[in-house]
């Protein structure tokens, strides 16, 4: 999608061709060419920077902050659960990858491999984790004796690589992304059931409450389910100008089934042996280009109070034979008292740029707050703010100005999510026949349709829509279910519905 404008580069990797810098603005909008216009986004707004090797992205602080403000949330959420962090190696030998067949059968096609060592080739080819539990569970097997030694529960914040796909696109596809894998073992399924939806409900939270965008909480199909799973749930979000589902964060239960190739045994409380139950879930950076397709608008980025790096920026507005001196030094006690109330606040007191520049600088950052202090403000003792969601200006008193700014802060956050709500609302169509749901697919929609849950018509779905625009699948089946009435056929097959799936193109 972003991958269009690029050339080959010495290294064999292909490199974005970057137009000349003329200042701000961009030269696409959203609604005319989204990929164009996302690619330039994320790199005038800062968030990253193309790198040599195609398919890699250099995170700038920008987009490391929002990471940052997601994973304090995140680790002490796990935490009072008793999860604890680790770190286990980027490495993994064949043997061990290759041990769970539908696992590996699933990866495949996107692992990379180290073949060689400097000039020699390397006896055994070792391979880069395109995920942990291959590389995880042998030791599983090993510090799990007994009842008394579970549950286990571990999580690493860490890379991982996975190299073969086309068109990559910065923090959605890209072939190594940062993220967190929670791997866990319980004595039963019940626990482990338990868990899965207690990790789900904190992705929804991310989304949802950081980062102000709706999604859905349910269940994917077999077909689409993590490989050598036993089942999986995902929080699924959608693109309203794309018209493509994409999927949040998964949390998995993996059954019994890595139990048994790695032999993850223990003695039970009646000195009987059993297997564990295990669920492996995980969150990435992916989350960061969902905000910027979200949010985003023709002037840059939006950014949500909770996760900006930067929630108010405070700019001067000299006149001529204006008290310059009395306004910067306004500006500076203003970032003070927000600063010390804990909001992130900063002053832009670079004297070679205008304030309208600064105004446009900071909107394309997505800097929620705009405050501005001119002679007439220093003269009232007041602060104009300007919303970079929606434009609305307020003077603000400054002897209110920490509980004001608060609030509106509070206030860009919650219509961040109702706008978006609004908008991944109405791109929702009920269908009840396959004419309505290519129909629906035509005009881009969120397709929830009802289904005979059978995984050979899921594969006639996908390869019936085939075509430049990529195949429709199953998205998910909501846990929030509508009222199935008696008698309701699949709209693919015309076999009795069993459930209500959304259905749609996804990246």
């Amino acid at each position: 999608m972003a991958g269009g404008k690029q050339k080959m580069s010495g290294g064999g990797g292909k490199k974005k061709e970057m137009k000349k810098e003329t200042g701000l603005g961009l030269s696409f909008t959203k609604d005319e060419n989204f990929g164009e216009w996302y690619s330039e986004v994320v790199v005038n707004g800062e968030m990253i920077e193309y790198y040599d090797i195609s398919g890699c992205y250099i995170l700038r602080p920008w987009a490391m902050s929002i990471w940052e403000n997601m994973q304090t949330f995140f680790d002490a959420e796990i935490k009072k659960t008793k999860v604890k962090n680790c770190y286990f190696p980027l490495f993994v030998s064949p043997g061990v990858l290759q041990k769970e067949k539908d696992h590996i059968e699933g990866f495949a096609p996107e692992v990379a491999w180290v073949t060689k060592s400097g000039e020699s080739e390397l006896e055994v080819p070792i391979a880069i984790r395109p995920t942990s539990e291959t590389v995880m569970y042998p030791y599983y097997s090993k510090w799990i004796r007994g009842h008394r030694d579970l549950p286990l529960k571990l999580n690493q914040w860490c890379n991982v690589v996975r190299w073969e796909f086309s068109n990559p696109t910065p923090f959605i596809r890209s072939r190594e992304f940062l993220w967190q894998e929670g791997h866990t073992a319980f004595a039963t399924k019940e626990e482990a059931d338990t868990e899965v939806l207690q990790i789900l409900e904190l992705y929804r939270r991310i989304y949802e409450e950081f980062l102000a965008i709706p999604v859905t909480k349910g269940r994917k199909s077999e077909l689409e389910k993590f490989a050598g799973g036993l089942y999986t749930t995902s929080v699924e979000a959608f693109i309203p100008n794309t018209g493509r589902g994409i999927q949040g964060a998964t949390s998995h239960c993996l059954g019994q089934n890595f139990a048994k190739m790695f032999e993850i045994n223990f003695e039970n409380e009646k000195g009987e042996k059993a297997m564990v139950w295990q669920n492996s879930w995980a969150y990435s950076t992916r989350t960061i280009g969902v905000m910027v397709m979200v949010h985003g608008d023709d002037k840059g980025l939006v950014l949500p109070p909770k996760v900006a790096a930067l929630q108010v920026i405070v700019i001067p507005v000299p006149y001529k034979d204006a008290d310059t001196q009395g306004i910067f030094d306004a500006c500076v006690a203003t970032v003070a008292t927000l600063s010390d109330a804990g909001i992130r606040a900063e002053a832009d007191l670079r004297d070679n740029y205008s304030p309208g520049w600064k105004y446009s600088n900071w909107e394309m950052k997505g800097v929620p707050l705009r405050i501005e202090i001119g002679p007439r403000d220093l003269a009232n003792n007041q602060v104009r703010a300007v919303r970079r969601d929606n434009g609305a200006k307020t003077d603000i008193s400054r002897v209110f100005l920490v509980e004001q700014v608060k609030d509106l802060l509070d206030k860009i956050q919650q219509n961040l999510f109702d706008v978006a709500k609004q908008k991944r609302d109405a791109c929702v169509e009920v269908v009840k026949t396959w004419e309505e749901f290519v129909t629906a697919l035509g005009q881009k929609k969120l397709i929830l349709a009802p289904w005979c849950d059978e995984e050979d018509v899921e594969k006639d779905v996908k390869a019936r829509t085939k075509g430049e625009m990529g195949a429709a699948k199953s998205l998910c089946t909501p846990f929030e279910q509508p009222e199935l009435p008696e008698g309701t056929k699949c709209f693919a097959s015309g076999k009795p519905a069993k459930k209500w799936t959304y259905w749609g193109r996804s990246y």
